[in-house]
């Protein structure tokens, strides 16, 4: 996926992974996107800072399930 398909694809509120399930791509509040761990919350932007290079290949992002909160027990 490109820089602008994660980007479309979280806005309109499906759920992007980057290399497994664990990873989810998210957009903060001040409208950063994000690669997030969500097993801790742990979270590197998207792209380096200066937008020009994506934090992964992008042949390692994909959609996977809803956007919708799911609460999981590890």
């Amino acid at each position: 996926m490109t820089v602008e398909e994660i980007k479309t694809a979280v806005d309109a509120g499906d759920r992007v992974h980057w290399v497994n399930s664990g990873y989810v791509v998210t957009r903060d509040g001040l409208g950063q996107y994000l690669i997030t761990f969500m097993r801790n919350g742990s979270a590197i932007g998207l792209t380096s800072r200066d937008g020009t290079r994506l934090n992964g290949k992008p042949d390692e992002f994909f959609v996977g399930e809803s956007a919708e909160v799911r609460h999981e027990v590890f």
